[in-house]
């Protein structure tokens, strides 16, 4: 039983171990990586105010604007940036006309001004790469819910409305489309380019000869969203006009980093020997856990690539708190069940169930908070949301688990002296 527990604790604290390293050092296998998340071009990327970059606020050319108007615009933005490669850029909406995007680390802000404010150029191609209407031709297109097909469920599509003209092509190109050849190779869709890039290649079984169209699929009320916002983008009834370009300097987040990372790697420490001294045992194993969590939240934030700001490194902080916190209530709850009489095993137990429904509801509602803040903040303050989110659930993890399962294997060891344990 002995050897067994104590088998069981040095494997656990060697993946630990391992974990650490692949965070600071990352790691390949079986051909996919997992980047160090200290690694500025494929690690967490850094915001705005750590790294520099560019902000640019664009105003639509329009005496009067409708909210689903800027939000088309805004997707359209969104997109042209994914194209770009400026993943990390955010946008928002300012005012009734004016869109502010912030990019990081951008090296030529004069060249994105003119491919973000440039028309939107929307094609239908049909496989052979022939042209078939333009954003010219489509009157409307709206996100619905409900029955398009009698022989089908009802779900999300998209509801296109083409003009006259564009109608004629349309019923020509989908005739020709459709036919059994094309649908034997494969080959009887027609592809929705925006600024050349596919945003939807929905098949033809059909001739349609009407004006109102249904691109159907697997859609979420989002995604068809989505699609039917950046249809709309090849028709914007406005141009955008850049109003302001500034170059924002890193210097101010390169100080605040520096000084951040050596306040978090002090803080860290000090809790570390802290809780090593004053719960011992019980100390240790949370020692062992904190490392595991801030391992583990490292190469989450690494693989996904979460943009870190300031508010970020914030939210990261205090979810390390919570942690710890956790940690304490379970320990203090354990040291209640030792002076009660019971056994150390029992103890253990006896704590972690008394504790876990206090740091559920405290995580709970901090995650609730959390989300709050995602749906309706922007920019850093979504940053700071999505870091203390990932804190949170891996707090939890780390303190209901993983110190669970080491503390139940110190008992295995043999080790069961109540002061050990800080009673």
């Amino acid at each position: 039983m002995m050897a067994k527990s104590l088998t069981k604790f040095i494997i656990t604290a060697l993946i630990i171990a391992a974990l650490t390293y692949v965070a600071f050092y990352g790691i390949t296998l079986f051909g996919k990586t997992i980047p160090s998340a200290l690694d500025p071009e494929n690690g967490i990327r850094r915001g705005l105010d750590l790294t520099g970059g560019s902000v640019i606020t664009y105003e639509a050319e329009a005496q009067t604007v409708t909210d689903e108007e800027m939000n088309t615009a805004i997707d359209m933005l969104r997109q042209r940036l994914d194209t770009l490669g400026y993943f990390e850029a955010t946008i928002t909406r300012q005012g009734e006309k004016r869109i502010r995007i912030e990019i990081p680390a951008i090296s030529n802000p004069e060249e994105a001004v003119q491919k973000l404010g440039a028309t939107a150029e929307l094609q239908f191609v049909d496989p052979d790469g022939k042209v078939i209407i333009t954003g010219k031709d489509v009157v409307d297109a709206k996100a619905q819910y409900g029955q398009y097909d009698p022989a089908k469920p009802a779900g999300n599509f998209v509801s296109l409305t083409i003009s006259e003209e564009g109608t004629k092509k349309f019923a020509d190109a989908t005739a020709r489309v459709s036919k059994n050849e094309n649908k034997d190779a494969g080959k009887n869709y027609i592809a929705i380019k925006l600024d050349q890039e596919i945003i939807s290649q929905p098949f033809v079984d059909q001739e349609i000869t009407t004006k109102d169209v249904v691109i159907s699929g697997s859609f979420t009320a989002e995604s068809a969203g989505w699609l039917a916002n950046l249809i709309r983008a090849g028709k914007l009834p406005f141009s955008l006009k850049d109003v302001e370009l500034r170059s924002v300097g890193p210097t101010l987040g390169e100080k605040a980093l520096e000084t951040s990372l050596m306040a978090g790697g002090i803080g860290v420490i000090l809790v570390l020997i802290f809780m090593l001294i004053y719960y011992r045992i019980p100390g240790l194993v949370a020692d062992i856990a904190l490392i595991a969590y801030i391992a583990i939240v490292a190469i989450i934030m690494a693989g996904f690539r979460v943009n870190l700001s300031l508010p970020g490194i914030a939210g990261i902080i205090l979810s390390i708190g919570m942690a710890v916190d956790a940690n304490v209530v379970i320990f203090e709850r354990i040291k209640e069940e030792l002076r009660a009489g019971k056994t150390l095993r029992a103890a253990i137990d006896a704590g972690f169930s008394r504790a876990f429904t206090a740091i559920i509801d405290a995580n709970i509602t901090t995650l609730i908070a959390a989300a709050v803040l995602w749906k309706f903040g922007t920019g850093p303050i979504k940053g700071f949301a999505v870091t203390l989110s990932i804190g949170i659930l891996t707090s939890m993890f780390s303190a209901i688990v993983i110190t669970r399962f080491l503390l139940r294997q110190t008992v295995g060891m043999n080790i069961k002296n109540p002061k050990l344990y800080g009673a």
